[in-house]
């Protein structure tokens, strides 16, 4: 099948799964009781080895590991998982990557930011998962916040996890040292208030993950955008996948034998 008609096929199931809502539209949930949270998950048994991860929307993802430990990404106010994570990560870009409202029953809360003498700095075990980070900037009006950001990279199950976070910028020889072997990518693709489209891109050469799961966008024609940009880059190789909801397992052995975009449909509730 030629480039173009598998576009057009990801276009149209895709009709159904293109998150609207801007990020300023969100509804915000912190001290709200009895609040909508957006993953609603059954407990799901899995093997040594495995790890499920959900699309809740925007740029926040549930990681469960084997052993029941649960990771929320880009931990905010307006989208929440509706199980409560032991671990949350964020980033201070913008209000949708943080919040000053934790739920009780989170057990570590990573900070993704630092000051530009001192970046954020984390690696923690808790259970089968390893958290640690990889400090960036960020824009910052005219100028530049430096290690306003942080790559967290998440490993269980034998698979390395990375979470770009709101990167800003191309990674050094220093940054793809600290990150080492990724398998799983989650890729901010708005190509707006993150990283131009072809700056993101020649991210994803620099990284090499063999599957990268896009977030961060606004709307269909921006996910098709990125999606045809990086199918027909000539040396990086990767497929289209559609799931057909938010949740997926991976595990060492599942890993596809071709490069792979995977496109998760956000958590509706």
């Amino acid at each position: 099948m030629t480039l173009r008609p598998v576009l057009l096929l990801v276009a149209i199931l895709l009709s159904a799964l293109a998150d609207r809502a801007a990020a300023v539209c969100l509804r915000n949930v912190a001290g709200v009781p009895g609040a909508e949270r957006l993953a609603s998950l059954a407990p799901v048994a899995l093997e040594r080895g495995e790890v499920q991860v959900t699309y809740v929307g925007h740029s926040t993802f549930l990681i469960e590991s084997a052993e029941g430990v649960r990771v929320a990404t880009d931990y905010n106010d307006y989208v929440r998982a509706r199980v409560t994570p032991h671990i949350v990560t964020m980033n201070i870009a913008h209000s949708t990557h943080y919040s000053r409202s934790i739920e009780p029953g989170v057990v570590h809360v990573l900070e993704g930011w630092g000051s530009p003498q001192k970046p954020a700095e984390h690696d923690l075990v808790y259970g089968d998962v390893q958290v640690r980070n990889v400090p960036t900037n960020i824009r910052e009006g005219m100028g530049t916040a430096y290690n306003g950001n942080s790559i967290f990279v998440f490993e269980t199950a034998g698979l390395c996890i990375a979470h770009l976070g709101h990167l800003h910028h191309r990674l050094t020889p220093e940054h793809l040292k600290q990150l080492g072997h990724i398998d799983i990518m989650f890729v901010p693709v708005d190509g707006t208030w993150t990283l131009g489209a072809q700056e993101m891109v020649e991210v994803i050469e620099q990284v090499g993950p063999q599957v990268i799961v896009p977030m961060h966008y606004f709307g269909e024609m921006t996910l098709l955008g990125f999606t045809e940009r990086v199918v027909s880059h000539p040396r990086l190789g990767y497929q289209v996948r559609l799931n057909e909801g938010p949740s997926t397992v991976f595990s060492r052995g599942t890993l596809p034998a071709a490069r792979e975009i995977l496109i998760l449909r956000p958590q509706r509730g």
